[in-house]
């Protein structure tokens, strides 16, 4: 099943042990190999995004790998 990247934008982040951990926004791509990298995903307000890794304008960035499924909500784990 192919899933098109704006049918991805905007949808919840969960981590695998049901963690909100908030929304996607972007996902970043080697532009050499055009391998997929990270997810940006605007930190919920009720986690402490301090704990996470994060780009310059706050977004969470987590590697494409760790992402375990995709349906209702992007679950990842760890990658």
């Amino acid at each position: 099943m192919k899933v098109m990247e704006n049918d991805l934008r905007g949808k919840r982040v969960m981590s695998d042990e049901g963690m909100y951990l908030g929304t996607l926004r972007n996902i970043t791509v080697d532009e050499r190999t055009g391998r997929l990298e990270n997810l940006l995903v605007e930190p919920s307000e009720k986690i402490d995004s301090r704990l996470y890794h994060q780009d310059e304008r706050g977004y969470l960035l987590f590697p494409f790998a760790s992402v375990k499924s995709v349906r209702d909500v992007i679950v990842i784990g760890e990658a």
